[in-house]
């Protein structure tokens, strides 16, 4: 059913509604008028009256003679005129012209008018204490005037009254389907435009121009919301996909080679069972290696694709320094040799993702230990914890400092990049992408320096620091780290400012 048709409908009923409702608030006012005339000529008659009736009783009580009184029961009843008279005295009652039966039953009393039924007639009667020449010989006077005038005029009214719903309902019904026909055209208009649009085969979207019409504009507004909504989708998915294609072909490139390695060694001792022990021990530890580098590996290429897939509600205030800790604690365990300074502040909160945080510190500091040490000399760590207030808002630097041989200027950025590795590295290449990967999504940076005081390397993260307000100030941007590469948010050196980057805003060189 249309909506104009519905509305027609609607529109119908109420009027049908709004007159009967209006009549029967009419018909009462009406019948409160007639009445009050009947009541008014009622009273008057009552104060007439009164006089003679108890001019009737004192007759009654006094043993007068008939005759005198039937003279004064024809006065009462001629000063009634056209009302009905019923007078109820100790002696009998004197009843006269038109009222109720006498087996109706009426009222205690009636000082006010009210309405009296004898079967389908009614009446409209009251009541009078009349007093007597002496104490016991009070009466009751009624008097009584027919109510068929206002039943008459009542009943003509709600002719009337039927009538007028009768005819304006189906009047009103039209007229308001025209008018909602009119109205709706703005609503049609939006439902031709929004029908021919499929999001899965055009790129084409609601081009919406107000109307006026708040319901509609508000409706193209909420339609236009859900295919953004659905294009954002898209593009996540598209991503996801994206990023699950990348995850296996990167995985399945830099597993060949260690699978390989191990399949040979597995193969030698297989075809060579009788090996002697150097030499079988030697293919163990090979074995060994290799599997250490696969769980690694596989370790890493899940956290990498866990930040491609994290979502903006996940983050939230974090106390850095409290991840720093939990991070130095877990290096000391895993390696006890390793002299591990920390110095800074104790408290340093930022809006962020604790876990990739927590990536960042470990793969920070491991890089460090793996790569920060001098020939037999145990591995020298300093972590530090600061907070640097810049133009545009405080930011939290966390600096990573090594006493190894360094990283040269023209390889720091390479250092980022996908399955890098020194030649030697027992490390799956891809820590330090994580590192990337997380500062961008903090929309920090990230850069390689040299190690204050002397030899070694010093690695360098701005966050921005969670605000007085409570309220974050990052948000997470787009993520396909496992697509893509990792220039995007090594800093620039201080002599030459950086510039965002298109995809992930951090800076380049």
């Amino acid at each position: 059913m249309k909506l104009s048709t519905r509305i027609a409908l609607a529109v119908g009923v109420a009027v049908v509604l709004l007159v009967l409702g209006s009549g029967w608030l009419l018909v009462r006012l009406v019948a409160a008028d007639l009445h009050d005339q009947q009541d008014r000529l009622l009273r008057d008659r009552a104060a007439t009256v009164a006089r003679d009736a108890r001019g009737l009783l004192q007759a009654a009580a006094a043993d007068r003679p008939p005759a005198v009184e039937r003279a004064r029961e024809r006065r009462l009843y001629n000063s009634a005129l056209d009302v009905g008279i019923r007078l109820i005295g100790p002696e009998g009652t004197a009843s006269g012209g038109p009222q109720p039966e006498a087996d109706v039953p009426l009222p205690r009393s009636a000082p006010e008018p009210v309405t009296v039924r004898d079967g389908n007639t009614s009446w409209r009667a009251m009541s009078i204490r009349v007093t007597g020449p002496r104490q016991g010989v009070d009466g009751t006077l009624w008097l009584f005037s027919p109510d068929t005038t206002s039943e008459a005029q009542l009943g003509l009214v709600r002719a009337r009254v039927l009538t007028v719903a009768g005819l304006t309902a189906p009047l009103a019904a039209l007229l308001a389907g025209a008018v909602a026909t009119r109205a709706s055209r703005p609503l049609r208009r939006l439902q031709q435009r929004t029908s021919g649009l499929d999001p899965r085969a055009t790129t084409t979207r609601l081009d919406h121009s107000p109307t006026r019409v708040t319901e509609v504009d508000d409706l193209a507004r909420t339609l236009q919301t859900v295919l953004a909504r659905y294009d954002e989708q898209a593009a996540r998915t598209a991503e996801t996909l994206a990023t699950a294609r990348s995850f296996s072909a990167a995985a399945s490139h830099e597993l060949r080679t260690p699978l390989m390695s191990m399949q040979t060694n597995l193969e030698l001792l297989t075809d060579h069972p009788g090996l002697d022990g150097p030499e079988r021990e030697e293919i163990l530890d090979d074995l060994r290696h290799e599997h250490r580098r696969l769980l690694g590996l596989l370790v890493m290429l899940r956290e990498l694709g866990r930040g491609d897939l994290v979502e903006a509600d996940a983050f939230g205030p974090v106390d850095l320094a409290e991840v720093a800790e939990a991070s130095v604690a877990d290096l000391r365990r895993s390696h006890p040799g390793a002299r591990i300074s920390v110095t800074g502040e104790q408290f340093l909160p930022v809006h962020g993702w604790e876990p990739g945080l927590r990536t960042v510190l470990d793969n920070l500091l491991a890089n460090a230990v793996l790569h920060g040490c001098r020939g037999s000399e145990p591995a020298r760590v300093g972590l530090a914890l600061r907070t640097d207030p810049e133009p545009r808002g405080a930011t939290a630097v966390l600096t990573v400092d090594d006493h190894g041989p360094g990283i040269p200027a023209c390889s720091r950025d390479a250092v980022f990049e996908r399955f890098h590795r020194r030649p030697g590295s027992p490390g799956s290449g891809l820590g330090l992408t994580l590192v990337a990967q997380q500062v961008a999504l903090h929309r920090g940076r990230v850069r390689v320096l040299d190690r204050p005081g002397g030899a070694g390397t010093r690695f360098e993260v701005r966050l921005p620091a969670q605000g007085r307000d409570g309220k974050a100030v990052t948000l997470p941007l787009r993520r396909d780290w496992m697509a893509g590469t990792a220039a995007g948010v090594a800093a620039a050196p201080p002599d030459h400012p950086p510039t965002t980057h298109p995809e992930y805003g951090g800076s380049r060189q």
